[in-house]
């Protein structure tokens, strides 16, 4: 829901309109889900509202936990001030907590205050939340006071959550209506966030209007995979061998997934020795129009237009995130949701989209697993259907990067258990926000991994377990990207630790998803450069940025574009068969052989010498032939040996 520019829906219909099912599909891409029940148990006897009730647990998936409100309609105010910024609630519905605050068991009751209350915890509230409610304004006036005190109490509480709200939908027989602005919802970057355009007349920049981009379809809620494809076909991609049940995609190791094109890389880069380049050509970014090339399956790619960043936002618990200031990476997530910020300025600057993804929290794990192995699974999934759904709105190319509290540390532990690292030599110095080291936080990440590698110095080390026990929330979701990404041909620039890390993990599931990533900067990050050393990845550039994960890749972007677009629109050296071969500005002329010229401008025709046989150019005496044109000009040839002496006496013989 984030994605979409709010964090707070809510969901109004009458009675069997669907928008519990809405409510559903809006949390339906979240990883786990916290279901607060607010309706009383009902009468036992009552089978059909038992049935009822029954049928809403059966949609619940496994991964979703149930909180009941039933006994204190006043919690549900604290559940949801309490809920953290990773956090999903759905809550349904306002009809039966209004039922229950009305019940005399909990008289004497001010309404009102407790409606306030409420109001203000979901305008407050960093989690996701979506609050499901009947629309009760539309029938006719209850003809019983207590009718009329619930629709009375109802009504205003429905006023009220929906000014809460970031936006309000009205369910009419099962098709949902955007009451609140559309444009609430946006996932772009604003328009205000955007570099304005200075006038060229004038000293002064004047900034000029830009209207609002339109919304990437995409990014609307949708139903569930599951529910709307029963066979499986939603997954439908361009694979070799991908397994399938009735619920969906079966992620496990082994997969098949496509390779870039073997041929068209090797061509491009051929390719480049032809073009008409004064210097001697593209250096070490001839990978990257190598790269482009072998996913876009040409010898010709061009640069990315449509780009996409996912900005995974988890924490991690424990020593793992000791130095990292309390809220940080919540507030550099709220920052990006709202279009500010180093990352939403620069995706503004090069007209990309930016998709924050809120991503499970991690346990501490030099105690206890980091993820549940629902969780674990809940998240490929998840990362999966992200990478799905940018391929299906035209995205060329995925940035990922991370924004959590301890994700150096947990990748570090990745790294340790895949390819036998120690913490110390992959983990970076902890900098404060004054820029002081601060090396006793790094003392304390670096016991935090190896506790954690003693912890599960038996566990196995397939991707699955590595996620659950190390990994946590951040690193699953992204390995589901990767490998999603693969499946739809669909690149990835890994920018960071976290998107290394997962890069590592996808290894064991399908060995295919390295060929498709790639590398801009290190930033001088331990863990980057092993990492990529490992999957074979080589940085295009050296320029050490730590501009935030996401934002290093970004600042090298436009440099990669202009290559491939470079690439792509230079012709051929005229020496090569270039437009240029035909112009005569180019055309040196040849130096005379020993035949005739074949010139047939006189004035530049110098006579040739005679050599020593007999002349050919006069009669019986070798006398030269008169000029035909400038007879003043043409000296007589020098006489041969073929030419008859004189005798003594200076008469001419014969």
């Amino acid at each position: 829901m984030s994605v979409d520019g709010w964090n707070t829906v809510l969901v109004l219909g009458g009675i069997r309109s669907g928008k519990s099912e809405f409510a559903e599909s809006l949390v339906a891409d979240a990883p786990t889900v916290r279901y607060v029940a607010t309706a009383a148990a009902g009468d036992p006897e009552d089978t059909e509202w038992a049935a009822r009730l029954a049928a809403h647990r059966e949609r619940r998936p496994g991964s979703w936990t149930t909180e009941e409100t039933a006994a204190d309609p006043r919690r549900l105010a604290d559940v949801i001030a309490a809920a953290g910024p990773n956090e999903t609630l759905l809550v349904d519905d306002l009809g039966g907590w209004v039922t229950v605050l009305l019940d005399p068991a909990h008289q004497p009751a001010d309404d009102v205050a407790t409606v306030a209350e409420l109001a203000a915890a979901v305008r407050d509230t960093e989690a996701r939340v979506v609050l499901v409610s009947p629309e009760v304004g539309l029938s006719l006036v209850p003809t019983t006071p207590l009718g009329r005190a619930f629709t009375d109490a109802l009504g205003a509480a429905n006023r009220a959550v929906a000014d809460a709200c970031d936006a309000v939908a009205l369910v009419v027989a099962g098709q949902p209506v955007w009451l609140k602005p559309a444009a609430a919802r946006a996932v772009d970057v604003p328009a205000q966030a955007r570099p304005t355009a200075p006038d060229v007349i004038g000293t002064q920049p004047i900034a000029v209007p830009e209207a609002q981009p339109p919304l990437p379809d995409v990014l609307t809620p949708t139903a569930p995979a599951a529910a709307a494809q029963p066979d499986g076909t939603t997954w439908a991609a361009p694979t070799m061998a991908l397994p399938m049940v009735a619920t969906g995609l079966v992620i496990q190791p082994g997969m098949e997934l496509p390779m870039p094109d073997e041929y068209a890389g090797p061509q491009a880069v051929d390719r480049l020795g032809t073009l008409d380049v004064p210097g001697a050509g593209f250096g070490a970014l001839e990978r990257v129009v190598g790269f482009a090339a072998a996913t876009q399956g040409t010898a010709t790619p061009v640069p990315w237009s449509s780009v996409r960043v996912l900005l995974l936002h988890g924490d991690h618990s424990g020593g793992a995130a000791a130095g990292a200031p309390p809220g940080e990476s919540s507030r550099l997530a709220r920052q990006a949701r709202e279009g500010r910020g180093t990352l939403a300025r620069l995706a503004a600057e090069i007209g990309a989209s930016l998709q924050v993804v809120d991503t499970p929290s991690s346990a501490p794990m030099e105690q206890e697993p980091a993820l549940g192995a629902a969780a674990v699974e809940s998240s490929l999934r998840h990362g999966w259907r992200l990478a799905e759904e940018a391929a299906d709105a035209g995205v060329q190319l995925l940035v990922l990067g991370a924004c959590g509290a301890g994700t150096e540390a947990a990748a570090a532990a990745v790294l340790a258990a895949t390819a036998g690292a120690e913490a110390p030599a992959v983990l970076g110095r902890v900098v404060t926000a004054d820029g002081e080291i601060d090396d006793p936080a790094w003392m304390v990440r670096c016991a935090a991994v190896r506790d954690a590698l003693h912890r599960t110095r038996r566990s196995p080390r397939d991707a699955r377990d590595v996620l659950a026990e190390l990994g946590g929330g951040d690193v699953a979701v992204a390995t589901g990207v990767l490998l999603g990404a693969t499946a739809r041909r669909l690149p990835v620039m890994l920018d960071g630790p976290v998107g290394l890390a997962a890069g590592m993990v996808s290894r064991d599931l399908a060995g295919q998803a390295r060929h498709w990533c790639l590398l801009a900067d290190h930033g001088g990050h331990p863990a980057v450069r092993l990492a990529a050393d490992v999957l074979g990845l080589t940085p295009l550039l050296d320029l050490r940025l730590d501009l935030g994960e996401g934002a290093n890749a970004l600042a090298a972007l436009p440099l990669l574009r202009s290559v491939l677009a470079l690439a792509a629109g230079l012709s051929a050296h005229p020496r090569l068969g270039g437009p240029d071969a035909d112009e005569p500005d180019f055309a040196e002329p040849e130096p005379a052989g020993p035949g005739p010229t074949t010139t047939s401008e006189p004035d530049f025709a110098e006579p040739e010498p005679a050599g020593p046989g007999p002349t050919t150019t006069g009669p019986d005496f070798g006398e030269p032939e008169p000029a035909t044109t400038a007879p003043d000009v043409t000296e007589p040839e020098p006489a041969g040996p073929g030419v008859p002496e004189r005798d003594p006496s200076g008469r001419r013989a014969g």
